[in-house]
């Protein structure tokens, strides 16, 4: 892993990861808790969290805004919260939200652990709620409105991604949805079958179609002419 200087956050160092490290990191852990699914289907990301880090998902009374907090401490994650605004909501999309938010957080448990272990009582990324407690307070939504450009989002988002929707396993499912394009065995999401893709990838790795649509953008990018781009 390298870093580089910043001047954005608290740290004069942040870390640089490829999208393929990222995807290695989550895909390394997801086995080794033994939950990566064999089949298409949703990862039980709630039970990663217990496993990986050894703390239970809590839903608690955030400031409006904040979806998701992570508490880390010398020996890393202390704890992991979800806003109980989010939590009590039953609908589908709620619920699949919670998912987001804490495949999210685990991500930062994940990429950024070791930026805490050092820290200092100084409030991180302007919470001052409690002097003393290293945490990171999640703004960033599944369809990125609230991203401000902030490096441990955007990188939290990623892992957020490989940890709900391992590659091997989009691809399976995006295999009916599929049409060839080029010469050289490219494909690429059928344009007239797309937002249904978007809608069934959704149902059955249960998030919600903004999480799904980023996620096969990522995966089948297409200039605007419609082919696959290099």
């Amino acid at each position: 892993m390298k870093t580089l200087r910043t001047s954005r956050g608290p740290f004069s160092e942040r870390p640089f990861f490829t999208d393929s490290e990222i995807e290695n990191i989550c895909l390394d852990e997801l086995r080794k808790s033994s939950l990566l699914p064999s089949r298409p289907g949703a990862v039980r990301v709630e039970r990663f969290v217990e496993k990986r880090f050894n703390v239970v998902v809590e839903s608690a009374d955030l400031a409006a805004g904040i979806l998701g907090l992570t508490k880390f401490g010398s020996s890393g994650v202390q704890g992991v919260y979800v806003s109980s605004t989010l939590d009590t909501d039953t609908s589908t999309s709620a619920k699949r939200r919670v998912r987001s938010t804490i495949a999210h957080e685990a991500g930062h448990g994940l990429l950024h652990t070791y930026l805490f272990a050092v820290a200092s009582g100084t409030p991180l990324f302007g919470d001052c709620s409690e002097s003393g407690v290293p945490k990171v307070l999640c703004r960033v939504g599944e369809d990125r409105k609230n991203y401000g450009g902030e490096w441990w989002e955007y990188q939290a988002n990623v892992a957020m991604g490989h940890l709900l929707m391992p590659r091997s396993l989009v691809e399976m499912a995006s295999e009916p949805f599929l049409v060839p394009v080029g010469v050289l065995g490219g494909k690429r999401i059928d344009p007239a079958r797309y937002e249904s893709a978007v809608r069934s990838i959704a149902d059955l790795f249960e998030v919600n179609p903004a999480v799904s649509r980023i996620r096969l953008e990522s995966l089948y990018p297409a200039k605007e002419d419609g082919q696959l781009s290099l």
